[in-house]
Parts: C-alpha cells; structure tokens; sequence
C-alpha cells in the first residue's frame, strides 16, 4: 500500500518508494531520503509542522508539504 510521508503516524515505520526529485532539497537526499531507505516518524511540532524523522540513523527535520513528496510503503 502506497502512501505519502506525510501521513505516517508516531512510530510508524516505511519504506521510500519514490521522491519527487524536482521539489526534494538536495540535503535530504544527501542525508539518506533515498527509494529503499527505512523511515520512521519521531515527533511532530506542536503546530505540526515540521515532522521529526529517523532515516538510517539521522534525525531530520522535514516541512509538512515536502513530506508530501515522498511516496512511501508502511512496514508492518
């Protein structure tokens, strides 16, 4: 099942299908958000916006509509 990143739930883990490399910033995919790569939510800000992720042992912090540009797969 096919959803966005910006879906995921607090503690939920995925993996990175797709990303929309047009409008991903070049950092995160220099910091591992890469198709085949686990991701797991950690935290969202009090207004939700960011969100906190782990991916592959870094923490990043992505903007809400950014997320939305990584198709993802939820492990189970």
């Amino acid at each position: 099942m096919a959803v966005l990143l910006s879906d995921l739930k607090i503690g939920e883990k995925a993996i990175i299908l797709d990303v929309n490399i047009d409008e991903i910033p070049l950092k995160l995919l220099e910091m591992g958000c890469l198709p085949g790569n686990e991701i797991q939510l950690l935290q969202i800000a009090p207004f939700g916006d960011p969100l906190y992720f782990n991916i592959n042992d870094s923490h990043v912090a992505i903007r809400k509509e950014t997320a939305a540009e990584v198709t993802i797969r939820l492990e189970k």
